[in-house]
């Protein structure tokens, strides 16, 4: 199955089922990978190694296309000749299906669920989204939050850019990697409701480099996210 016959999204509406698949990630995991940022806590609040159908949608696969089209689709995408370009087109010769700017939109919807989803302490829409050992990361923040009787309180305010700076395919895997900035609005109140970090009215900005992986040998067209680094 190619990676781009579904891109699949991990985005949860609730009353809504939609399928959207992504397909790619860069980098190796490191057992180190970050929770997203958190403007009300450090962003080193957690560090630590790492489908439910009702959390999956799916977009209709997108026809065949000549191979003409396709690096076409490619250099609309990408200057012809970038390294990024170039990747590309490595990746939809082993996968035709691909498409950077479906993807990219997969991403974006990634983003805010695994985002809120973190803040909202939801463990079982991590963990359908999240690759093992980001999810223990993930898990390990939650638990610290809990621990101390903490509630977070956030309103994703929307994105304001995402680019994909990277592709390939490494090890059976495919891989994106994507830049993404964005706007959140988010405070931290102890057990007695205290505020004791962020702002519940202040707009803050987050900048984050996630990487997206699919298991090319697999039958799942799943993504999930296997990497994340917070830019400072």
């Amino acid at each position: 199955m190619g990676s781009n016959d579904f891109i699949t999204l991990f985005f949860l509406v609730a009353a809504v089922l939609i399928f959207l698949q992504l397909r790619s990630v860069l980098g190796r995991r490191t057992g180190n990978e970050k929770p997203p940022m958190e403007p009300y806590s450090p962003r080193d609040l957690a560090k630590g190694p790492g489908a439910d159908d009702s959390k999956v949608v799916t977009l209709p696969r997108r026809d065949e296309v000549s191979a003409d089209d396709r690096f076409g689709l490619i250099d609309a995408f990408a200057k012809p000749g970038t390294p990024l370009n170039n990747a590309l087109r490595a990746v939809i010769k082993v996968d035709p299906t691909f498409d950077p700017k479906e993807f990219l939109n997969g991403a974006r919807m990634a983003y805010e669920m695994i985002v809120m989803a973190f803040a909202d302490g939801d463990r079982k829409t991590l963990k359908n989204l999240l690759s093992r050992e980001v999810y223990e990361g993930f898990d390990a923040a939650i638990s610290e939050r809990e621990a101390a009787g903490n509630v977070v309180k956030s309103t994703f305010v929307g994105i304001e850019k995402a680019t994909l700076t990277q592709a390939g395919v490494k090890d059976n895997e495919e891989q994106m990697t994507v830049r993404i900035v964005c706007q959140l609005i988010s405070a931290t109140y102890d057990k007695a409701g205290k505020l004791i970090d962020g702002d519940a009215e202040a707009v803050t900005e987050v900048n984050d480099i996630w990487t997206f992986a699919r298991d090319m040998r697999s039958r799942d067209p799943n993504w999930k996210l296997i990497a994340t680094e917070s830019e400072v």
